[in-house]
């Protein structure tokens, strides 16, 4: 039997998979089609909480407020001793999902991004929590998902003793646009 022919070893099929994936999302053209070939769905952008705008546009700049996860099912406690690294990661996540909803919201299609230029990441966390980065970096991916390269900014991931709501990240970026 040729190597070829060969049936795949579990190890070879879980890399077969990540190659077809791959290809699969870098062939989609649009940031949405890129997200839901990694099977993201975009929430329903979330309206301020108190006296403050979501976005605010000058020029090819759209700045974005400072963002939790969408809806009024959120991740609440501190990364560190209510929540572990992961579900952390998993609230940047959800919170960059939620951010992507307020783009597109606020200039209609995700391809106006041009590329991203700031991050500032948020993290309720314990004192002695010292792997806001990592948490972060659910947020961070998720960008490079819908935007490539494009979609790594300036960053800082810094720890907070308290957010609003007990919330478990909360983030803010600045984003650069193409020309309509």
């Amino acid at each position: 039997m040729k190597a070829i022919d060969k049936p795949l070893n579990s190890a070879g099929r879980i890399i077969a998979g990540l190659v077809l994936f791959t290809a699969a999302t870098a062939s989609a053209e649009t940031p949405e089609e890129r997200l839901a070939a990694a099977g993201y769905a975009l929430p329903a952008a979330t309206s301020p909480v108190a006296t403050y705008v979501t976005w605010r546009q000058a020029g090819n700049l759209l700045y974005l407020s400072g963002h939790g996860e969408c809806g009024d099912d959120f991740t609440t406690g501190k990364v560190g001793r209510d929540l572990t690294l992961e579900q952390g990661r998993r609230s940047a996540e959800l919170t960059g999902l939620c951010m992507l909803a307020t783009i597109k919201a606020a200039v209609g299609q995700l391809s106006r991004v041009k590329q991203v230029l700031q991050i500032t990441g948020m993290v309720n966390a314990t004192d002695d929590f010292t792997d806001h980065p990592k948490v972060i970096n659910g947020f961070s991916d998720l960008f490079v998902t819908a935007f490539g390269e494009a979609g790594k900014g300036a960053r800082a991931a810094v720890g907070m003793a308290s957010l609003p709501s007990n919330i478990a990240v909360e983030i803010q970026a600045i984003v650069e646009l193409r020309d309509n």
